[in-house]
């Protein structure tokens, strides 16, 4: 008796395999591309987590403004990851999304506990990480450019405008 042929969904080995990644970018330089994405965006979240906590925690006199601000802020950090970890995968790697991945390479170490009247210091911290990712994503859009990938130059070129616009109006509270 003549065997039926599997279908596709019997066997999903049967469909035509993926080519290669072909975009005009070396392998090697692809993989320097998305490790460096990969520190970009660990520092990005840690950096989420502690704006995040900042804005649960807050009271005092600074309350309002503050609470309001630092909310803008995460949200505005939270949409940004997914355009960053679709990045590194059109590059062809996965994506760290662990705490355990994030705090391996992230490059913000742990901030001093704050308490929730200090503003001053959660303000200070905030400028400190955010300048942190600055320095994390100016050295992938380095890498980037270098390898010809213009998409993820100008996207790190937008994260910058960000993250340094964030420290300097932070820094403001400051001075």
């Amino acid at each position: 008796m003549a065997k039926t042929a599997k279908s596709l969904s019997e066997d999903p080995n049967l469909g035509a395999k993926a080519p290669d990644i072909d975009i005009g970018i070396s392998e090697k330089d692809r993989e320097k591309v998305a490790n460096s994405l990969m520190v970009a965006l660990a520092d990005a979240f840690t950096l989420y987590l502690k704006t995040h906590n900042f804005h649960f925690n807050i009271t005092g006199e600074m309350f309002n403004s503050l609470h309001l601000m630092f909310e803008t802020q995460y949200n505005e950090q939270w949409m940004a990851f997914d355009e960053i970890a679709e990045r590194i995968r059109a590059l062809g790697y996965n994506v760290p999304a662990s705490y355990d991945e994030f705090q391996r390479l992230t490059s913000i170490k742990p901030g001093t506990k704050v308490a929730h009247t200090d503003w001053r210091e959660m303000v200070r911290q905030l400028v400190v990480g955010n300048e942190a990712v600055a320095r994390s994503q100016r050295k992938a859009l380095g890498i980037a450019d270098d390898a010809g990938d213009d998409p993820t130059v100008d996207m790190l070129t937008q994260r910058l405008k960000v993250h340094e616009k964030n420290a300097w109006m932070l820094r403001s509270l400051l001075q």
